[in-house]
């Protein structure tokens, strides 16, 4: 009953529609001629609706950390918890979403089948347009055009886009030359153990790829998402290089006799990423990955990525995040960045 009184009443409210949107999934969808306010789906739709047009964002799917905080403008750090539609956890009812009433509601990330049922069946249970857009690595500059446009912030959208754009030019210029067999063998170490990876092709490690890494949990793409592996398959593996964003496991590796034997342990070549306000490498994995990209290719590659990360940093939130960072900030962002291991 509340909830069809809540149905009944947001599309009494709902703004006359006056045009029509063709989303990532080829859905047409109705929508009013200006969007006041986008509730997103899950957090890599909240990143991309803040970097876009922020004062539209209705609240995080989960409010920020007091360590996140700083790194975000001041007027949006304090928006409501909300939950979220998709993924895991997925825990935000159509009554929440109906409470707050937003013109739109956005998923960024997968287009497949049963995310277009989902946006289908919300969209028909609330009277409330529901877009998807493409949140693959590449699709990046198309999705923030699309979303520039959607949101009536073309100019906002061309300008990240084109960054975007710059920033993959500049890796596929390094990448010419170099072939795939002498692209650096990389891991990715999930949690607190090291031992959760992303297989390659995941949207988890795709960023590795992107970057001109070499993904070494590799089995010919029979396997797909997250697993879980051995110390064995680790020290088989045998990656040059490391990342990681969990703090316990880049305090803990360069001690542990598990870890010994790894080739990247042995050179010091294990790089804990800043995870404030996003993660620069997932977490989730949406556009907060452009920084990440940056400095998992001046990883890589350090003779020939030009540039300072300290300096490329400040830009890049500055621009993308639109918060002036002081050095105090950008020093405990960049803490362990560089890999260099604990005293």
């Amino acid at each position: 009953m509340i909830l069809r009184t809540l149905v009944a009443l947001a599309l009494l409210a709902a703004p006359a529609v006056a045009r029509t949107v063709t989303d990532s999934a080829g859905r047409t969808v109705e929508v009013p001629d200006e969007i006041e306010t986008v509730f997103a789906a899950g957090p890599p739709a909240s990143v991309l609706v803040y970097v876009v047009a922020p004062e539209t964002l209705t609240g995080w799917p989960r409010a920020l950390r007091p360590e996140e905080r700083d790194y975000i403008a001041e007027p949006f750090r304090d928006l409501p918890e909300t939950g979220r539609l998709t993924g895991r956890g997925g825990e935000a009812n159509l009554e929440r979403v109906l409470e707050i009433a937003p013109d739109l509601i956005l998923d960024f990330g997968s287009v497949r089948d049963t995310y277009v049922d989902l946006a289908n069946r919300v969209q028909e249970q609330t009277g409330i347009p529901y877009i998807l857009i493409d949140g693959r690595f590449e699709n990046t500059p198309e999705a923030l055009r699309l979303l520039g446009e959607v949101l009536g912030k073309p100019e906002r959208g061309e300008q990240l886009a084109r960054d975007a754009e710059d920033t993959f030019a500049r890796i596929d210029a390094i990448l010419d030359d170099v072939p795939e067999e002498d692209r650096p063998r990389t891991y990715l170490a999930r949690g607190p153990d090291g031992l959760e990876t992303g297989m390659k092709g995941s949207i988890n490690t795709e960023i590795i790829e992107r970057a001109g890494g070499a993904n070494v949990a590799d089995d010919g793409g029979r396997t797909q998402g997250l697993v879980q592996v051995s110390p064995e398959q680790v020290i088989v593996a045998d990656p040059e290089v490391v990342v990681t964003w969990d703090p316990t496991f880049h305090d803990r590796v360069w001690e542990d006799p598990l870890w010994s034997g790894v080739e990247a342990v042995r050179e010091g070549q294990v790089y804990l990423s800043p995870t404030a306000p996003f993660g620069w490498i997932d977490r989730p994995p949406s556009l907060n990955r452009m920084m990440g990209l940056r400095w998992m290719a001046r990883l890589f590659y350090p003779e020939r990525w030009e540039g300072d990360l300290r300096d490329e940093t400040a830009e890049f939130y500055e621009t993308w995040y639109q918060v002036d960072l002081d050095d105090a900030e950008l020093d405990r962002l960049l803490e362990w960045a560089e890999g260099r291991p604990p005293e």
